[in-house]
Parts: structure tokens; sequence; C-alpha cells
């Protein structure tokens, strides 16, 4: 009885150390393979990717209400079929930035973190709301909520595009600084088509 015992010990003993050497390697090898798709897009941004995100993301939001006005206010055809394609192209990009912006642990309402100066109140005072370039003020805003017909027409050219030409010059910014080969695409494709919407833009007002 007594060596059934220490045999059953002994046995033991080797089956738990068994699986402690097979675990061990196991674990060695998860940290030496691939991450998942998912890791791998929240581990490659950097600062320039976040900033670009929390930036871009209200930047189209305003863009979305001023072309949300044009419906109703506007009287050119051609300038309501622009605030309506605007309005199709930002609003998937919004929800694509608010993705990554998910996965990478930050929200789009806070303070881009490229901006972090910003907080101590002391430098990139026009920045210190989380505003980028080419963004309407609030009083900019109510006057094109007031206007109609082809004074409206006319407003909305102007200010989208000076809005159009800020948010070119984020997306610059993002496709020299950042890392994540998805927000780089993005940031590319919103220079091309923004771009050419000026274009389109500048044409319009020349006409009205």
């Amino acid at each position: 009885m007594r060596k059934t015992i220490m045999g059953v010990a002994a046995a033991t003993a080797l089956l738990l150390a068994g699986c402690g050497n097979s675990e061990q390697p196991a674990g060695t090898d998860h940290g030496n393979t691939p991450p998942s798709t998912g890791a791998a897009e929240q581990a490659t941004h950097n600062d320039a990717d976040v900033t670009f995100a929390q930036q871009m993301v209200p930047h189209h939001q305003q863009a979305l209400e001023m072309a949300a006005l044009a419906a109703s206010r506007g009287s050119n055809d051609k300038v309501k079929d622009l605030a309506n394609r605007i309005k199709q192209a930002q609003d998937p990009e919004i929800q694509v930035m608010n993705g990554w912006l998910a996965q990478w642990g930050v929200t789009s309402t806070s303070p881009p973190t490229g901006m972090d100066h910003g907080s101590t109140g002391t430098s990139a005072p026009g920045m210190d709301h989380g505003a980028g370039p080419g963004m309407m003020a609030e009083d900019e805003m109510r006057q094109l909520e007031q206007a109609s017909g082809a004074d409206f027409d006319h407003m909305f050219l102007e200010m989208m595009i000076r809005h159009h030409q800020g948010a070119v010059e984020e997306a610059r910014t993002e496709v020299a600084q950042g890392a994540n080969p998805d927000a780089k695409a993005l940031a590319q494709r919103i220079i091309d088509a923004q771009q050419a919407e000026i274009a389109e833009m500048e044409g319009l007002l020349k006409a009205l």
C-alpha cells in the first residue's frame, strides 16, 4: 500500500510538471506570433493618428450641420446637390474614426493628445477647445442658419471652401506624421475628395 501511494504521488508530480512545461512555451509562442487584426490596429497608431481623428470628427460633424441647412435654406440645386454629397461622404467617415478612437482607448470629445500644451492654457490657444483649422465660429454658424436663398448659397460656399481647406491641412499633417495605415489612407482620400470639391465650389461661386 505504501509503495502504491508513493507511485501515485510520483505520477501526479510528473503530470503537473509536464503541464507546467507545456504551458510555458505556449505563452512564449503567443508573444512571438503576430497579434490579431484588432490588436494590430490598436497597436499601430501614434499621437498624430489620435489627433487627426479627434480633430477630424468634430470637423466633419460641423460640415454635416452646414450641409443639412442647404436643403431648406439654399436655392441653388447644384449647391444642394453638393451639400448632399458632403453628407453622404463624411457621415460614414465619422463612424470609422470614432471606431478607431474606441479601439485606441480615447474619445472624440477629449482634447487632441497632440495638443498637450494646450491644456496649460499657455500655448496653441486656437486649439484649446479641440477646434481645428477651418472650423466656423459660433456666430458664423448663426449667420448661416439665418440666411436663405442666394445669400445662403453664397455664404455656404465661401464657408465650406474654408472648412474644406482646413480639413485638407489636417489630413496632410496625418499623411506626413501618422503611423496607422488606415488613418493615413483616409487622410489621403479626404485630401483628394475635398480638393476636388473646393475647385467645384469655387466654380459655383463664380456662377452665382
